[in-house]
């Protein structure tokens, strides 16, 4: 019965994808993080837009990601859906998985500080203030550092095969999303050897719904 329970536990975790992460691994859980970064472009507007941020290779490069980005109809829902299917594949390396969610949770994150910039504005009109111009450009100049400085964290943390879980409220938002071990209680093995999840058990009021229906 012991080994039974340990080659249990080795099919969970084989399940689960909770291994070390390889050097693939480390390299595609950053892609992910080019999600929140080209939808943040909007606050690097005039940053990226001085006169000299032409000959910045760094910018050329954003630039012809946001154009890629941007000629792929419906991106930003492709991009959201694509994560959030693919982060709930057992199979893939935990680390992507992780930073599959981070992303997203990021991305949403993006949408608070606009939508407080677009309250503000409308606020001060209608108290009749007049807000200078370079309150909104700094305002922008600092969520776009933030974002870069964010996402800095995030990729050089995964290239070292650690989870980016530093990230306030996020992090901890994305953990309690990730399934662990020990939510696999029951389940069997195959033939085989894999793991083979307990299907959830119909109720009695699931079985009577189903009879009245008939």
């Amino acid at each position: 019965r012991q080994e039974q329970e340990v080659l249990l536990a080795e099919a969970k975790l084989e399940f689960l994808n909770e291994k070390e992460p390889t050097l693939s691994d480390k390299a595609l859980s950053v892609l992910p993080y080019l999600f929140p970064l080209m939808d943040g472009l909007q606050y690097g507007r005039f940053l990226l837009s001085s006169d000299d941020a032409g000959a910045n290779p760094f910018v050329v490069i954003l630039a012809v990601l946001y154009s890629l980005y941007r000629s792929i109809p419906f991106s930003g829902f492709v991009a959201f859906f694509a994560l959030n299917i693919l982060s709930g594949n057992p199979s893939i390396n935990r680390l992507i998985r992780y930073n599959m969610q981070q992303a997203i949770y990021l991305d949403i994150a993006l949408f608070f500080p606009s939508l407080l910039t677009g309250l503000g504005g409308l606020i001060a009109s209608g108290a009749g203030v007049s807000v200078p111009s370079g309150v909104g450009e700094i305002f922008s100049d600092v969520m776009f550092g933030t974002l870069l400085l964010t996402l800095a964290y995030c990729a050089v943390s995964s290239f070292l095969g650690k989870e980016p879980d530093s990230i306030p409220l996020i992090s901890q938002a994305v953990k309690d999303r990730m399934p662990t071990v020990d939510m696999l209680e029951g389940g069997t093995l195959d033939n085989e050897g894999r793991f083979i999840p307990k299907m959830p058990e119909r109720r009695e009021d699931d079985d009577k719904s189903d009879e009245d229906k008939k």
